[in-house]
């Protein structure tokens, strides 16, 4: 009996080690398909913001010329380090059939072909980096060069840490360079539109001057009129002609006041309004436009919103005035610059952003 007993312990601690040895290369397996999967992953350009996060600038130049400058310098590095014996190195002096000049021969074609491999690599990923992608194209690149290293290994030849800081440092410079081209050609358009707002608005307010300067005079020849009437003497409804004047000189006040109000503005182009508008009926929720009007009534510029090829008419949630209309709705649209929707044309003016967040834009006019 105590034999059947040992021989199923036995069998028990054989099973218990089998299973140990089976989850082991369980392990081993899972871990390795998820390095497969992660280097899978480095070559789609997919959007990972979760785990890539948001782009932190290396240089930080005011305009692209300073790039483009900082480029070829780039450039002249990475030609002297292939030049010095530095882009490509071997740690082994190389005899072949004997003579060590055709070892040194064989070494440099080597070197020049893993710089050629490792360098035709590099151009593809940095003629593709974009915003979406800057972060997995700096480990392609590092993934590229372990890769190019592992296969030089054999002959112990290797890209240099040298020449991979300086195909990292291009990757930024392109990068930035071509966000800068764009940023100054977009601000370019971001001025022109102004320069067109502010030549819709002096129109506009040209006309509300001249509406009111006509107001202005039949008001007061209907006041004149009615004065006459008054001091005639042969009338009946005295009373009823004093409610007239008093009721005309009102308007005629308002016309004075409209007409004020237009010279005043068009003397400070940069008067306007800041609107915040939704329409979750064309956009779904939480997406807002923050743009800016220089109208009289800037809710005439939200109606033509309206009227522009969408389905449902917008919700206004705030209008904000400003001394400075353009400089203030630039510093909105770059306080909320991570949640624009639109990342390719800067003039649209869509924002994923909260309720709440929108109270930011109120705080930061009161700052202002």
């Amino acid at each position: 009996m105590s034999e059947s007993i040992n021989s199923f312990e036995e069998k028990v601690k054989d099973l218990k080690l089998q299973l140990e040895g089976q989850k082991s290369t369980f392990d081993a397996t899972s871990e390795d398909i998820s390095k497969m999967r992660k280097e899978i992953e480095l070559f789609q350009d997919t959007l990972e913001l979760g785990t890539y996060g948001v782009y932190q600038p290396q240089f930080n130049f005011e305009v692209s010329s300073q790039y483009s400058e900082k480029l070829e310098l780039n450039y002249q590095k990475q030609r002297l380090l292939i030049k010095q014996g530095a882009g490509a190195k071997c740690d082994r002096q190389w005899v072949v059939r004997g003579s060590q000049s055709e070892g040194k021969k064989m070494t440099k074609q080597y070197e020049k072909l893993m710089i050629f491999a490792f360098n035709g690599e590099c151009e593809a990923i940095i003629s593709k980096v974009k915003w979406n992608n800057i972060e997995k194209s700096k480990e392609r690149i590092v993934k590229i060069y372990e890769n190019v290293n592992t296969l030089g290994s054999s002959h112990e030849i290797y890209v240099t840490k040298s020449f991979l800081e300086c195909k990292l440092e291009e990757l930024a410079l392109t990068y930035e360079y071509e966000l800068k081209k764009y940023e100054e050609k977009e601000e370019q358009k971001r001025l022109k539109e102004q320069m067109k707002e502010e030549e819709r608005a002096l129109r506009e307010l040209e006309r509300a001057k001249k509406s009111a300067e006509q107001d202005e005079i039949v008001f007061e020849k209907e006041i004149e009129k009615t004065k006459q009437q008054l001091e005639s003497g042969l009338i009946d409804n005295k009373n009823e002609l004093l409610e007239k004047i008093a009721q005309l000189e009102a308007e005629l006040q308002l016309a004075h006041e409209r007409k004020d109000r237009a010279i005043s503005m068009a003397q400070q182009t940069k008067v306007g309004h800041i609107y915040v508008v939704s329409n979750i009926g064309a956009f779904g929720e939480n997406v807002y436009k923050i743009g800016m009007t220089r109208r009289l009534d800037p809710k005439e510029r939200v109606k033509e919103l309206g009227d522009a090829s969408v389905p449902f008419h917008f919700d206004v949630h705030a209008i904000i005035y400003s001394e400075n209309a353009p400089q203030l709705e630039y510093e909105i649209h770059k306080q909320f610059d991570n949640q624009r929707l639109n990342k390719i044309n800067y003039r649209k003016e869509f924002f994923k952003i909260t309720l709440d967040e929108l109270e930011k834009i109120h705080s930061h006019n009161n700052k202002c």
